[in-house]
């Protein structure tokens, strides 16, 4: 009997719930989205409550509807805080304000997980906050695309001092995109709105996401 026990639990099904705003809800795409591919690879069942523009204050709140979900889950995957500052691209007396509310809403939502159950978090970082590659070049030219690559850098900051707060996993997104040097053209990573991940970019992410603990 004792053998038996252990096998169920040993056979129970493991999920990843992911939170966040429209990259992980696979917007633009018509592809399976990173959370899907990374949870099939790992042989889980994939809990994907990301909603397409969502912000670091929306996913704190979110967290009553979500809590079930996260009663059980095996790892819990955030992805947020570009809406917040995309609106202040190009105003970089702003980045400091906001990026500061994104970072106490993310402390603060990993820390009500962490309540709800003991569990691993991983906290994705960007790569742009706004359009890329070629038609962030064309809408934005040099000068904008240089305010976007700070505003990122600001964001992707807090996000990593969130992580590191919290004992969360911080994966950076940014050299998987641009290339460790940071000057690659990622536009074969994107969708036609340059914005999102097309399949081949959602695949990049996936592929980034540590194993299942």
């Amino acid at each position: 009997m004792l053998l038996l026990a252990g096998c169920g639990a040993a056979d129970a099904p493991r999920t990843v719930v992911t939170l966040g705003d429209s990259v992980p809800a696979g917007t633009a795409c018509s592809c399976s989205a990173f959370p899907a591919l990374y949870a099939r690879a790992q042989h889980a069942t994939d809990v994907n409550l990301a909603v397409p523009g969502m912000t670091a204050a929306d996913l704190l709140s979110a967290l009553p509807a979500a809590r079930h979900a996260l009663s059980t889950a095996s790892e819990v995957v955030i992805m947020a805080g570009a809406n917040d500052i995309a609106g202040v691209v190009g105003r970089p007396a702003a980045y400091a304000s906001v990026v500061s509310a994104v970072q106490d809403d993310l402390v603060a939502t990993v820390t009500a997980i962490e309540k709800i159950h003991r569990v691993r978090v991983v906290v994705l970082g960007y790569w742009n906050v706004v359009e890329d590659g070629q038609v962030g070049t064309a809408a934005y030219g040099p000068d904008g695309m240089r305010d976007a690559a700070r505003a990122t850098a600001a964001l992707n900051t807090a996000l990593r001092d969130a992580a590191g707060r919290t004992g969360a996993v911080f994966v950076p997104t940014e050299a998987a995109f641009h290339g460790t040097s940071g000057d690659r053209d990622p536009t074969g990573l994107l969708a036609a709105d340059g914005d999102h991940p097309n399949a081949a970019g959602q695949a990049v992410i996936a592929a980034l996401l540590p194993p299942l603990p």
